[in-house]
């Protein structure tokens, strides 16, 4: 209509969402996709095939079961808890954002220690939780524990990421103990992907001794679901009715519960799987470490995190002249000229090994 007011639906939203730009993984069609963590694997056949079957037999015309049931009883089994203390979710998404529905807002503080996973903050924000940041060390990405433990003591609630998504490194479970020690608030540790780690280094064992601890787990990464979207907490029984009664209803639907419960009753059947990403983990590291201008850093995930001078033009490189798609992170101050590519098949690892071999001696020749 001519001389008519435009509409701006913006000065509707409330300024913390207005503020907020959506996810975006940077995803684009590669013939190798090595930018989101996954389990490049694939599930083992007999498995596979008991997934098939059990999401044959899924009831659709009935809403999956609110809490996941079955799943919760099998998952607190696996790890010698109550099912009261576990809670299953639409991923570890959902789970971090009810996190915040329950315990965030105005007057509250989320501490953490960038780099990492980046969505703490933004759902933070979202809820006007106050954000402090400790900076890991800018050489080797440890935590300054006495500087976290000192932010922690005005907290409502802590995030450590072990191992540490961009960079690999854990948090030991002896710092774990000291930080609940100093907290009134909650401390989160969230092991997406430790399974790929070494030996004692998950914080789930500490679950009786502290009263504030929360664990969170996935079936995204090492367990082969990340397409189901299937996350668990285990924590206080408090915490954990606090997440139930704030979720949206149903949020886990009857395919994805069906296939994690499979998953999860033959998870031991992928302990092969794992031992070779883990080994596979380490000859990707040699290989790029080997290159002129290269550094990678210890991991103890299914990805490495790795410096290359021009990584955004490399990336781009990658996925125009290999269809290989890794990860850029080279935007950001912390993660400046680096690249997180997650660890393959042996196959393609070796494709990437070649291709970033090419790229330095092509660099060198100009």
């Amino acid at each position: 209509m001519t001389g008519a007011t435009t509409y701006d639906l913006r000065t509707l939203l409330r300024p913390s969402a207005a503020a907020l730009e959506p996810y975006d993984p940077a995803f684009s069609p590669a013939r190798i996709n090595l930018s989101a963590n996954e389990n490049t694997f694939g599930l083992p056949e007999g498995v596979r095939t008991r997934v098939a079957e059990a999401l044959a037999g899924a009831v659709t015309n009935r809403y999956p079961k609110p809490l996941s049931d079955e799943l919760r009883a099998e998952i607190a089994a696996w790890h010698g808890v109550a099912p009261e203390r576990v809670i299953v979710g639409n991923g570890g998404d959902e789970l971090l954002f009810n996190l915040f529905l329950a315990l965030g807002g105005r007057g509250r503080r989320l501490v953490t220690c960038p780099p990492t996973f980046t969505v703490y903050k933004l759902y933070a924000e979202l809820v006007e939780t106050e954000v402090v940041e400790v900076p890991r060390d800018a050489e080797t990405f440890e935590v300054d524990v006495d500087a976290l433990v000192a932010a922690a003591s005005e907290a409502t609630l802590t995030i450590v990421c072990s191992p540490n998504n961009p960079t690999g490194t854990l948090f030991s479970p002896a710092d774990v103990r000291r930080l609940c020690a100093a907290t009134p608030g909650v401390v989160l540790v969230d092991e997406a992907y430790i399974e790929f780690a070494r030996e004692g280094a998950s914080a789930e064992p500490l679950l009786d001794e502290c009263p504030n601890l929360a664990v969170l787990r996935t079936f995204s990464k090492a367990l082969c679901l990340a397409g189901a979207r299937v996350g668990y907490l285990i924590g206080p029984e408090v915490l954990v009715g606090a997440l139930a009664a704030v979720r949206q209803p149903y949020s886990v639907n009857v395919f994805s519960q069906a296939a994690a419960l499979e998953v999860c009753r033959a998870r031991d059947e992928l302990a092969a799987t794992i031992e070779e990403i883990r080994a596979e983990r380490e000859r990707l590291a040699a290989a790029l470490a080997g290159l002129p201008g290269v550094r990678v850093w210890p991991s103890d995930a299914n990805f490495l995190l790795v410096r290359v001078p021009g990584a955004h033009g490399v990336r781009e490189w990658l996925r125009d002249e290999f269809s290989i798609l890794v990860r850029d992170l080279s935007g950001a101050p912390d993660t400046h000229d680096c690249l997180r590519i997650s660890v393959g098949t042996r196959e393609e690892n070796d494709i990437v090994i070649e291709a970033m071999s090419i790229l330095i001696r092509e660099g060198d020749a100009r």
